[in-house]
């Protein structure tokens, strides 16, 4: 992190720097990094304990030192510390404050990836795309909040050419937070859907609070939306250039998109007026999508045609997002990171395209807001439209999906359970060679138990 010295992380947070004796010499130093883990703590990071609701970062701080840590922060005076530290009021804040001003001093473009659904699987495709030309910065998991975020612009070296960041909000302001601190050139908005009903309201309420990253992007910055999304469609931009992108006719198109059974997809992409075949190593029209949105950013960023179609299908998949695993006979999509009526949806229809029996295992959809059992209840539609043949659910609001099935007079052999070890006892046995079997559900469902129970019942 070149310039950020001791003195001038100091500066920028109004702490006070703390030169134990035999450091005076560090206070010129620059720090490499920061991070908020003890464990993954590397020469010259700055260590920045925080205060959970179980653990308290600051007992760390020695084990920070041991590991190579230049320094540490701390809200509060040390009895022994064996390195310099920084007392500020708020380290969370702090935090910020470091990465805001280190990411005012960077010259390299900032992608922020934005939008309901597709954050994480449109960054690893962007990346995917981006890497045949730079070497990028992206991301790690879903680093993607107040915390999250600032710690991933703290990532960026010298050697980094390109940052890509994902951006994620559940309330109004956050994303102006977010934004002040990203800054981000480009912004690419996968879609306005069903999510944090319970604080946004509405997709209209989605579409305000994302849109509020526009406020801290550059006069010459470039927004990239989805143009099959109806608010996207409308969406202002405070005057920043528009890029469209998706199956209907936009700036940056696929056409011919033809499902090449659950482990990719087929289709002809059009940029600026060049056509070209392109095989997405990934299930669903939904990554056809994304890839779209990372041909967009390619190509902003110069990129040639054939570089873009080779980041494209080099793209693979992620844990717990549509990833295809086979055990034995068995196939299963692990998609089990998180779930809304969106990306249910979606890995349904993928789901649909299983050559033999079909098997979805779906758990409760979190934070819908007041239509939540409305929105459990209409993924029975989705359910008979792609002629799933077995479907086991789990908690009180995929109870919903069940009704659904169950007033259609469905031919899915739908169930439901009050826990997930009770569904795995019915469910493993029915599992046989040749099925497909989704797992979807929000992450605080634990259903990465019901994936680790078929893969160990079937290697």
């Amino acid at each position: 992190m070149n310039t950020m010295t001791l003195t001038k992380v100091a500066k920028v947070t109004g702490g006070e720097l703390i030169l134990p004796e035999g450091s005076q010499h560090l206070e010129d130093k620059e720090i490499s990094g920061a991070v908020n883990d003890n464990r993954k703590v590397k020469k010259d990071n700055l260590f920045i304990p925080m205060v959970g609701a179980r653990v308290d970062g600051h007992d760390f701080i020695e084990d920070a030192f041991s590991k190579g840590a230049l320094a540490s922060l701390s809200d509060r005076r040390l009895d022994k510390a064996s390195g310099p530290y920084i007392i500020v009021d708020d380290t969370k804040l702090a935090l910020k404050q470091i990465a805001t001003a280190y990411r005012m001093e960077l010259s390299i473009p900032v992608i922020g990836v934005i939008g309901s659904v597709g954050k994480t699987s449109t960054k690893e495709m962007i990346t995917s795309v981006l890497e045949t030309k730079f070497k990028v910065l992206k991301t790690e998991g879903n680093f993607n909040n107040e915390i999250g975020l600032p710690l991933t612009i703290c990532r960026i070296a010298d050697e980094h050419q390109v940052a890509v960041v994902e951006m994620g909000i559940s309330d109004f302001g956050e994303m102006h937070r977010l934004g002040d601190i990203a800054k981000p050139d480009i912004v690419v908005m996968t879609n306005i859907g069903q999510c944090h009903l319970e604080f946004l309201k509405d997709r209209d309420g989605v579409l305000k609070a994302k849109t509020e990253v526009f406020e801290h992007m550059p006069k010459n910055g470039v927004v990239i939306l989805n143009g099959d999304d109806d608010k996207l469609q409308m969406a202002d931009t405070l005057g920043l250039k528009k890029i469209f992108y998706g199956v209907n006719g936009q700036d940056i198109s696929a056409t011919n998109v033809m499902a090449d059974g659950i482990t990719g997809t087929k289709a002809t992409f059009t940029v600026d007026g060049e056509s070209f075949d392109v095989t997405i190593h990934l299930p669903g029209i939904h990554n056809v999508m994304n890839g779209l949105a990372a041909a967009a950013v390619g190509k902003q960023l110069g990129l040639k045609i054939a570089d873009i179609k080779r980041g494209l299908e080099n793209a693979g998949t992620i844990a717990g997002r549509n990833n295809i695993i086979t055990v034995g006979d068995v196939t299963v999509i692990d998609d089990c990171y998180n779930a809304n009526p969106v990306s249910m949806k979606a890995s349904i229809e993928v789901l649909g395209h299983a050559p033999a029996r079909t098997i979805a295992v779906l758990g409760d959809m979190k934070e819908l807001g007041a239509d939540e059992k409305n929105l459990h209840f209409e993924i029975g539609n989705a359910l008979e439209e792609n002629h799933i043949g077995y479907v086991f659910t789990v908690g009180d609001l995929a109870e919903e999906i069940n009704k659904s099935l169950e007033q259609k007079n469905s031919s899915c052999m739908a169930y439901h359970y009050d826990s997930v070890e009770k569904m795995l006892e019915d469910l493993l046995p029915i599992i046989r060679g040749g099925d497909t079997v989704l797992v979807k559900a929000s992450h605080s469902m634990n259903f990465d138990a019901v994936v680790e129970a078929i893969k160990n019942r079937f290697k």
